[in-house]
């Protein structure tokens, strides 16, 4: 079994994972008001979008580039949608996706201790 990863710098920028394990859907309007590029979005319903590429057996975002667990890059990063918003490294998704494309798992964010009074 591999270590936990534990380095500080941005474990995103090399990962990607999440990116390439999970449907991205949201409202629709979500990407209009986003101003997300028609090109990476596809309809679900007509109420839902996902994100290009996202909803298929082997989803992996057509805004990422790269390669999965080396260096990627989200294309639309200022613009994302809500749902790559809620992914934190370490979190459950991050540790499905990344235990998905074989990478070691993230140590969450320290939780500082509540000062006793």
């Amino acid at each position: 079994m591999e270590k936990a990863s534990t380095d500080k710098k941005e474990p995103c920028l090399d990962c990607g994972a999440c990116c390439a394990s999970f449907r991205v859907s949201f409202y629709w309007a979500e990407a209009e008001i986003s101003k997300i590029p028609d090109s990476l979005i596809e309809t679900l319903t007509p109420v839902y979008t996902c994100m290009a590429g996202t909803n298929s057996r082997q989803p992996r975002c057509q805004a990422l580039t790269g390669k999965v667990g080396q260096s990627v890059k989200c294309e639309i990063y200022a613009q994302r949608p809500s749902p790559c918003h809620e992914v934190q490294a370490g979190d459950e998704k991050c540790l499905q996706a990344r235990a998905r494309h074989g990478l070691p798992a993230l140590l969450p964010p320290a939780i500082p201790a509540l000062a006793e009074t």
